[in-house]
């Protein structure tokens, strides 16, 4: 079984790609508002738990409380934990495994994912790293699970924070974008439905160009910069403005917030 502990946004687009590749009748989830679980379960079509039978009858406990949440919950269940020994899979930003075996009593094995908001729709990533208790089969058993989510890939766990920015900030500075891109469009004349809808299919397809090619983001942006064309002025004003330099600092600095929230 499959349990779920916290169901917010992330929680449960999660719970749901596990509800599709083993079904909903082995997936349980809980919520601190029951009534928010009750709705994720008839959503899903699987089943309404507590935290407490979540750890005693799962075999997979996904943590999906905040960081600040996470010593207290832990505690509350560690006696049960220590005797059923699920595998905890904490999508906690900034807890490391260590710090998740240790909160629970030591002793169990644990992975760590951090899983932004497209797999919701099944095309985002979720980025995963492990203890040494996990065993082989159960994380083989858990990356099937998560793959209707999208990319499953493990990383080293000292990057895990990076790749929490790469990858789960991304979207916010994305859609910040996004929406400059159709404001630049609105204020040359295109209606503001039009020009957000033609703004996020851009986006779209020029990362699914990235991703099928596999061409360098920089080859596919000379390839559009024919010379003295409107693209490469484009490109010009947006390196005055130090476009790349602010979005790898919102990487770096983003990447540092992550790691100081398992500090608190």
């Amino acid at each position: 079984m499959f349990g779920f502990i916290g169901v917010g946004n992330m929680g449960s687009a999660v719970a749901a790609a596990v509800c599709k590749s083993v079904g909903g009748h082995r997936v349980l989830v809980c919520n601190r508002s029951p009534e928010k679980a009750q709705a994720v379960a008839s959503q899903l079509n699987c089943g309404v738990t507590d935290a407490r039978t979540a750890a005693q009858t799962c075999r997979f406990l996904f943590l999906g409380v905040k960081p600040q949440g996470m010593e207290a919950l832990l505690r509350e269940l560690r006696p049960v934990l220590q005797e059923t020994k699920p595998v905890l899979v904490s999508m906690a930003a900034g807890l490391t495994t260590a710090q998740i075996e240790e909160l629970a009593g030591g002793n169990l094995p644990v992975m760590r994912i951090m899983p932004n908001t497209p797999v919701a729709l099944g095309c985002g990533i979720i980025m995963y790293c492990k203890n040494a208790l996990l065993t082989q089969e159960d994380e083989q058993t858990l990356v099937a699970a998560l793959s209707p989510a999208g990319m499953v890939d493990p990383l080293e766990e000292h990057l895990m924070d990076a790749g929490s920015a790469l990858c789960g900030c991304s979207p916010a500075f994305t859609d910040l974008y996004m929406e400059a891109l159709a404001d630049g469009a609105v204020a040359c004349g295109i209606p503001r439905a039009k020009a957000l809808k033609y703004a996020a299919a851009a986006v779209a397809g020029a990362a699914q160009l990235a991703l099928e090619t596999g061409n360098h983001p920089g080859a596919l942006k000379d390839a559009v910069c024919s010379p003295g064309g409107s693209t490469i002025q484009g490109v010009r004003a947006l390196e005055n403005r130090a476009f790349r330099g602010a979005v790898m600092e919102a990487v770096i600095t983003a990447a540092g917030a992550s790691g100081d929230l398992g500090k608190q």
